[in-house]
């Protein structure tokens, strides 16, 4: 048997190989990689436990002391005045699936390195199946943490409509999507943990604040016009607005647009780095440069 080499990513896979494979084989593969990815989550209970202190200490601990600062006057999708912790939830829900989709794509570069993903990557499965299956199974993930957070919410007193619980959920995959698959993409670009993990801070931080996630829009292009103008360049934005408005059984259709548009160009983007016969990662190797 032929031992392969390097990168795992940029080992080739069988074209021969992939055919023949049905729906139910697929769907077998598929099932493995959601139960691995809800085996590792339950096993690393820290996990589970960090990414809901981020959000409650905002719910708290900050919004309490904003309360009678930062009141929110009546936009939409909101109906009347609301309370700054209401406002902020939305925004909590993006914080999650932002650090979690990252998360997810900090697990790919540990596999990497560990060489698990060389076992995944050299399956006779195509790869662009093998990427999206992880992406669903992080996205998955995501969302039971969403609703473990909008469940000690609703305990604080932040009640949206009960038939919002369920018409957020598309809004919260999509969003995910798009988060996971940026995460993705970043982690086709990273042959080493340590600097996965401080690219992470550059990221995360800068398109959790330059969101309207804690603040209205209106309020930020009142104080800076120019973060307003970065605020509506940032995707984030429109994912917060998105599940903001389902909560309350509303679309914005702006946002949707733009949520699935990101979705497919960073998916699209992250399947090409993964392919070695046409990504960056053949033009990098070629160039012998190193991230």
């Amino acid at each position: 048997m032929m031992a392969f080499q390097g990168d795992p990513r940029t080992i080739p896979a069988d074209p021969a190989s992939t055919r023949g494979f049905s729906l139910r084989q697929h769907l077998i593969c598929l099932k493995g990689i959601l139960y691995r990815e809800g085996l590792r989550f339950l096993n690393q209970r820290e996990r589970f436990i960090s990414s809901l202190v981020r959000p409650l200490l905002w719910l708290f601990v900050f919004a309490a002391g904003f309360r009678q600062v930062l009141g929110v006057s009546i936009i939409p999708p909101y109906k009347t005045y609301v309370l700054y912790e209401v406002y902020i939830t939305p925004g909590l829900c993006g914080m999650i699936l932002l650090f979690s989709g990252m998360q997810s794509s900090l697990s790919m570069v540990y596999d990497r390195e560990m060489g698990n993903m060389r076992t995944l990557l050299v399956s006779p499965f195509p790869r662009w199946f093998l990427l999206v299956s992880k992406l669903l199974a992080g996205v998955a993930v995501s969302i039971m943490q969403v609703y473990a957070f909008l469940a000690i919410a609703w305990f604080w007193g932040v009640k949206p409509p009960p038939v919002g619980y369920l018409l957020v959920l598309p809004a919260l995959f999509l969003s995910g999507m798009m988060l996971c698959s940026l995460g993705m993409l970043l982690s086709s670009m990273i042959k080493q943990l340590e600097n996965f993990a401080g690219i992470m801070n550059f990221v995360i931080f800068p398109m959790y604040f330059a969101s309207p996630a804690l603040y209205p829009l209106w309020r930020i292009q009142e104080s800076s016009p120019l973060l307003h103008k970065i605020c509506l360049a940032n995707p984030f934005t429109y994912a917060v607005e998105l599940v903001r408005f389902a909560i309350y059984g509303q679309i914005d259709w702006g946002s949707l647009a733009v949520v699935i548009g990101c979705t497919a160009l960073f998916l699209g983007g992250a399947i090409l780095a993964y392919d070695p016969s046409n990504g960056l990662l053949s033009r990098r190797q070629d160039t012998g440069g190193n991230t």
